[in-house]
């Protein structure tokens, strides 16, 4: 039973330009819930300004404050509106999408676009942007570039819709991308992936010094320096997380001080809900001079508070990992070639962070530098999952790219439009950050290289 759908997810527009919007879910409580949210408007590219949040453990109230990181951005408000649906306990999988699903879910379906085309500059980055404004998701992708200045893109997608077992859905996507690459297209084709995708999910071994530095649990000097700067992101290392006991005799005060980053929420909930923690009330207090204040009455998954020091001591140094670096970006060699590795950890869900290969292939194409071949694997720790992300970057490039100044100056601006800095002002809120389309990139790029 519950509420009927209409009423599980309520979205209210900003009135005027710049004013949030108001996303109100109001439905049955689950653990994880928030994270699940939270990912989905992060995926959308809206920025979480404020949130409130409430629950008795068996109904659950939200409200988030959203603006959009870009004015030109697209956002389909009844599709968010579904997704969100789609994870709300009180609405069956019959609902989801206007009753459009088939019978046996498609969710879990990935698809191969391989297309082969002439090679341009930005080609990734504006194929992947298209990808994203028709809500399809990159699971997989290998990217090769051949001498002859061709490239053949094999694409692993999923669709956000569930809609791309039917063929008005598959041809749509063709003809939109045919639309896109114009006579640089040579072939294009669309069908359901076989086991060529199960080859793909591990990825290539790194050296024993790359893969200590990619997935160190926490930030050396030396890795810190190189990923920040600016002498104002020293602040980054002033993250504090405090557990109290005293103001509730139920439930545990989880307090966190921290700096403000472009699905900051999402890294929180998202960690929470790995560590099997259910929030009761919650405040998400707007940002501060590029700070946030958060405060968070918790539980453990069996209704109890925190009383052990060691599990409280394990989950604030999570906690600070997550929020200080939720993403590892270095650059090393891979023989003669240099590559750009990205990593962020994978919920125990299985899910990874979304917009991360859209978020690269812009900073890469701002930056004027080809991608030469990219790949999107798996890599398993000792204790997690990791999504990496490779990149062979052309040596045709303004950049020389054997310089370690260049190769500090590439990891910083990609750093920063993941995280959502505008060097050291803060988060996009008080600045845009990025703007995928339009004349304020074109500004952005001016401004960007000027500081050189």
């Amino acid at each position: 039973m519950g509420v009927p759908s209409d009423d599980v997810v309520l979205i209210q527009k900003g009135k005027k330009p710049g004013e949030p919007h108001v996303i109100t879910v109001n439905c049955p409580d689950k653990t994880g819930l928030g994270s699940d949210i939270c990912r989905i408007i992060l995926d959308f590219g809206l920025y979480i300004t404020k949130c409130d949040v409430s629950t008795d453990g068996i109904w659950c109230y939200i409200v988030l404050w959203v603006v959009q990181y870009c004015s030109s951005l697209i956002i389909r408000w009844p599709n968010l509106k579904s997704r969100l649906l789609s994870v709300c306990p009180s609405v069956s999988a019959s609902l989801y999408f206007n009753n459009q699903q088939p019978t046996c879910s498609t969710s879990s379906m990935v698809y191969l676009l391989k297309f082969f085309c002439l090679d341009r500059k930005g080609l990734l980055h504006d194929v992947t942007q298209l990808l994203t404004e028709l809500e399809l998701t990159i699971q997989r992708v290998k990217v090769t570039t051949t001498p002859d200045g061709r490239v053949l893109d094999l694409f692993f997608i999923t669709d956000n819709m569930e809609l791309l077992h039917t063929t008005s859905r598959q041809d749509e996507t063709c003809e939109q991308l045919h639309a896109f690459l114009g006579e640089s297209c040579i072939s294009c084709e669309l069908k359901l992936a076989g086991p060529e995708y199960d080859c793909l999910q591990g990825i290539a071994t790194f050296s024993p010094e790359v893969a200590e530095e990619l997935f160190a649990y926490e930030l050396s000097d030396k890795e810190f320096h190189s990923q920040s700067l600016s002498p104002d992101m020293t602040k980054l290392k002033k993250a504090n997380v405090t557990i109290d006991n005293s103001l509730s005799p139920a439930h545990t005060l989880l307090q966190i001080h921290c700096v403000d980053h472009k699905g900051l929420l999402y890294d929180i909930m998202r960690t929470l809900k790995d560590c099997n923690i259910q929030i009761a009330y919650g405040r998400f207090s707007p940002s501060s001079k590029g700070c946030r204040d958060i405060d968070l009455f918790i539980q453990q998954n069996d209704g109890k508070k925190i009383l052990d020091l060691d599990k409280q001591s394990a989950l604030c140094s999570r906690l600070k990992v997550e929020m200080l670096n939720p993403l590892r970006v270095i650059i090393a060699n891979r023989g003669p070639d240099t590559e750009l590795l990205v990593a962020n950890p994978v919920e125990l869900s299985g899910k990874g962070r979304p917009r991360v290969f859209y978020d690269v292939t812009l900073s890469l194409k701002v930056l004027g530098i080809c991608i030469f071949s990219a790949e999107i694997g798996r890599h398993s720790t000792s204790d997690r999952e990791w999504e990496v992300y490779r990149y062979l970057l052309d040596e045709n490039c303004n950049f020389q790219l054997s310089s370690t100044v260049a190769r500090n100056q590439i990891v910083d601006r990609v750093r920063r439009t993941l995280m959502g800095w505008l060097f050291g002002e803060g988060f996009a809120a008080d600045g845009l950050v990025w703007c995928p389309r339009g004349t304020e990139i074109v500004a952005f790029v001016f401004s960007w290289k000027c500081t050189w």
